[in-house]
C-alpha cells in the first residue's frame, strides 16, 4: 500500500499552516490594509503566531516568542517569514485591525466547512462556550430600605451588582459574584477591570 509523502518530515503545525491558501491571506491583506507602514511583521507572520499561540496554549506574549524563538530553523515548514520579539506582538496586537483576521476565518470555513463534522462542532461549543451577564439588582425595595446611601438631597442611591457565568449547557451558574453598583460611566470601567 502506497504511502502519501506529502507531509513527510513537516511538523504536525505545520501541516496546519499549509491548508491555508496564501491567497485567502493575500486578499483579505489588501481589503483591510493591514500591512499598511509594516516593514517586516507582515499579517501572515502575525496570524501565524497567534495560531502557535493558540495551539500551544501559550499564556503570554512572553511564552509566544520564547517558544517561537527555539523554533529558529524550522520556520520554514510552516511558512513564517519573521520570529516576532514580544514587544513587536505587542504592537501589532495593538494596531492590527482584527477584522483581516476574521475575514480570514470566514473564508477558510467557506473553503473547508464541507469537511467539518457538524456535531463535532456542537459537541465543542456546548463544552467551551459560557455566558457571562452582569444586572444591577437595586437597594431601594422595601426590604433592603435600610442599606444604600441616604444623601441630604434625600435621593437615595445604592445597589449591588451581580456578575455570573454559566456553561450553555448547564442550568446553573458556574461562578457568582457581587459588587457595588457604581454610576453608569464608572460601571462601565468597573466591568472592563472585572476579567469580562
Amino acid at each position: 500500500m502506497d504511502k502519501s509523502t506529502h507531509f513527510f518530515g513537516i511538523s504536525v503545525f505545520g501541516q496546519l499552516i499549509s491548508l491555508i491558501d496564501p491567497r485567502i491571506i493575500t486578499s483579505s491583506t489588501k481589503k483591510f490594509d493591514s500591512d499598511r507602514y509594516v516593514k517586516k511583521f507582515k499579517t501572515k507572520d502575525h496570524l501565524i503566531s497567534m495560531l502557535f499561540c493558540s495551539f500551544a496554549k501559550c499564556a503570554s506574549l512572553r511564552e509566544v516568542s520564547g517558544a517561537m524563538l527555539g523554533l529558529s530553523g524550522k520556520t520554514k515548514h510552516f511558512q513564517l517569514n519573521h520570529i516576532p520579539r514580544r514587544s513587536t506582538l505587542s504592537d501589532a496586537n495593538k494596531r492590527r485591525d482584527a477584522d483581516v483576521f476574521g475575514n480570514i476565518y470566514h473564508e477558510l470555513l467557506k473553503k473547508h466547512g464541507h469537511v467539518i463534522s457538524d456535531s463535532r462542532i456542537k459537541d465543542v461549543i456546548s463544552k467551551q462556550l459560557e455566558i457571562v451577564d452582569s444586572s444591577t439588582i437595586s437597594l431601594f425595595k422595601e426590604i433592603l430600605k435600610c442599606v444604600g446611601r441616604n444623601p441630604l438631597n434625600g435621593k437615595k442611591k445604592g445597589g449591588i451588582k451581580l456578575h455570573s457565568v454559566i456553561h450553555v449547557d448547564e442550568a446553573v451558574p458556574k461562578m457568582v459574584w457581587f459588587s457595588s453598583a457604581v454610576a453608569r460611566q464608572a460601571q462601565a470601567r468597573c466591568e472592563h477591570d472585572l476579567c469580562f
